[in-house]
């Protein structure tokens, strides 16, 4: 199968921050709909933002797989794990320089929030395909760690658990040049709505009907622990 699962954090629709973000990457994964960018001198935001508009704006909980069952089995394995986790509240979240993207990161540690992610990665494996040996290769593993290498050939992706961190990107790697504009416009753009408390409430299931083609969230499971 060509398609793929991902399970995600993403703001609610009626946060501020679905909004902005989703102006500021030009493109709303809840609806597909489209957005004209804001100009930045110097930069062609529209290419700076692409890769993470493709993606949708989102926090990875377990990343994109391929289904070794179906949809419908996925998808209950997931509500059922949404139904036992009970809603936690979100530290602030702020722009941050993250290995020279930009991203939204949390303000403070959050044990409620690893352990949620350690729980996604884990329910769900089972309805997870294994990775082609061209897609292993793609992630360059002689650049990994030994516990990333490990991971990636347990879980299938090498940045789980205590290699896991929260972020939600914002752009490509930039240049100090680049940086230097996009920092403070991304600040601008999104940094007050991500700024604002926020409980979460939901997991996201994120699905792409083959690579290349944009990612569209097809569901919002409640937590109801």
């Amino acid at each position: 199968m060509s398609a793929r699962l991902a399970l995600y954090w993403a703001p609610e629709v009626g946060d501020p921050l679905h909004t902005a973000a989703s102006r500021w990457l030009g493109r709303d994964t809840e609806t597909g709909a489209t957005y004209p960018q804001s100009p930045l001198p110097g930069v062609d935001i529209a290419e700076i933002t692409a890769e993470a508009g493709n993606y949708g704006f989102h926090a990875t909980l377990k990343p994109p797989f391929h289904l070794a069952t179906s949809y419908a089995a996925a998808r209950e394995a997931a509500a059922q794990l949404a139904a036992r986790t009970a809603p936690f509240a979100l530290p602030p979240l702020r722009v941050t320089d993250l290995r020279g993207f930009l991203a939204l990161t949390e303000s403070e540690p959050c044990p409620a929030l690893q352990a949620f992610a350690d729980d996604c990665v884990r329910a769900l494996d089972a309805h997870r395909a294994p990775p082609t040996e061209a897609e292993i290769a793609r992630r360059n593993p002689d650049r990994m760690n030994e516990r990333q290498r490990g991971f990636l050939a347990r879980w299938g992706y090498p940045y789980v658990f205590e290699e896991w961190f929260f972020h939600l990107t914002l752009s490509r790697r930039l240049t100090a040049e680049e940086k230097a504009i996009v920092l403070p416009a991304a600040e601008a753009a999104v940094g007050e709505a991500a700024a604002r408390p926020r409980i979460v409430r939901e997991l996201c299931l994120f699905t792409q009907p083959q690579r290349g083609v944009p990612f569209l969230l097809a569901e919002r499971l409640p937590l109801a622990g």
